[in-house]
């Protein structure tokens, strides 16, 4: 099976870069093959790749992202046959448009060969810019790809690196967008990004299962133990037995790493017993994911947010402290990873009266994550000022 995966940017953007990083941490022991194509420059950053052992094959007479002729099909059937790779990477020009890539590399997927991660890169610093000049195409980059990774986030202000998220957040609500300076992260790391599996709506949906499964191991001790006596109407208990911990769980959440929508629907009609019942109803918003639960009479409700703000400590510990007022509805259980003033990480842990707060290893972006009971979520963004 060969994957292909597309590292789209505009010229400058810091795809190289990103690809040799990615070369050295994320792919090792796979068989890879870099399909450049420059525009109008004949093999500007080959030197770089050629050094690591990847083939190269540019493709600088008709440009991938414009033309997409048989130029385009034939070099990928040609790397295909000759060299069996693990991986194709894409390195298209940076003034084309991705969904033109996408599409091209689509007429050649088959059984054997399909279409992988779909990145875009782009400079942090200068995305008001290039939204405003270059619009069309770079607009159709952030739109297309499943994950968009930020370079020189750490040479900007704060300030500017928010704008720049919001704005890439205006044309595509569901990829993950990674903030952290590269450096601070692994390649185990940025995989788990291009994956879907670091975003918050992964982290919500974890903290969720945490919670089903705390759910279902109490249902167990309080409601499937039943004393059975020797009474001839024993039928009726023994049928509450078979339905009591039923669960229908119908998740339509597939494994497509590019959308993070989970939709849960349980078919109440199905049970006559609804003890160890659970409705799931999620719905996502943009960068804010909203997943409501309903169980008995009571309503879960999980929120997050995925951020690039930079959090002092004390002032988590006293947001945390807060939650404990019950100003912000009940609160079953908060969770963060955040990038701190002071160039560290703060990871925290929240139940009811307990916190846990602690230095720990970067992230992509920075996640908030919290299950409750009407919770006010206006509030509890105020609160941590996201």
């Amino acid at each position: 099976m060969t994957k292909i995966d597309i590292f789209s940017g505009f010229l400058g953007a810091g795809k190289t870069t990103l690809i040799k990083k990615m070369i050295a941490e994320s792919y090792k022991g796979q068989k890879l093959v870099l399909i450049e194509n420059e525009f109008g420059e004949i093999g500007i950053d080959g030197g770089f790749l050629q050094d690591s052992g990847i083939n190269i094959t540019e493709m600088n007479s008709g440009c991938i992202c414009c033309s997409l002729v048989g130029d385009f099909g034939k070099a990928l059937k040609k790397v295909i046959a000759e060299y069996h790779p693990d991986r194709i990477l894409i390195e298209p020009s940076g003034v084309g448009k991705l969904s033109d890539v996408i599409a091209a590399v689509s007429k050649v997927t088959n059984d054997e060969v399909t279409l992988g991660y779909t990145v875009a890169v782009a400079d942090a610093g200068k995305v008001k810019v290039y939204m405003k000049n270059f619009g069309e195409f770079y607009n159709n980059q952030i739109e297309t790809a499943s994950t968009i990774i930020l370079s020189r986030t750490d040479s900007i202000p704060q300030s500017k690196l928010d704008a720049a998220v919001a704005m890439l957040r205006e044309h595509n609500s569901v990829a993950t967008i990674v903030t952290t300076p590269w450096g601070e992260l692994t390649g185990e790391q940025l995989i788990e990004a291009l994956e879907g599996k670091a975003s918050v709506a992964a982290e919500l949906a974890k903290m969720e299962m945490e919670r089903l499964a705390e759910e279902d191991e109490e249902e167990d001790h309080h409601c499937c133990h039943h004393h059975h006596d020797d009474d001839d109407d024993d039928e009726d208990e023994h049928e509450h037995d078979h339905h009591c911990c039923h669960h229908h769980h119908d998740d339509d959440d597939d494994e497509d790493e590019h959308d993070h929508h989970h939709h849960h629907d349980d078919d109440e009609d199905e049970h006559d017993h609804h003890c160890c019942h659970h409705h799931h109803d999620d719905d996502e918003d943009e960068h804010e994911h909203h997943h409501h639960h309903h169980h008995a009479d009571e309503v879960f409700t999980s929120w997050g947010v995925e951020t690039a703000k930079k959090f002092d400590k004390a002032a988590i510990e006293a947001a945390l402290h807060e939650l404990d007022s019950g100003k912000y509805g009940t609160i079953l259980r908060a969770k963060g990873i955040l990038p701190a003033v002071d160039g560290t990480w703060i990871h925290f842990d929240y139940v009811p009266e307990e916190h846990n707060v602690r230095t720990g290893s970067a992230d992509v972006t920075g996640k908030l994550c919290v299950i409750g009971s009407k919770l006010d979520e206006k509030g509890i963004a105020e609160l941590f000022g996201v």
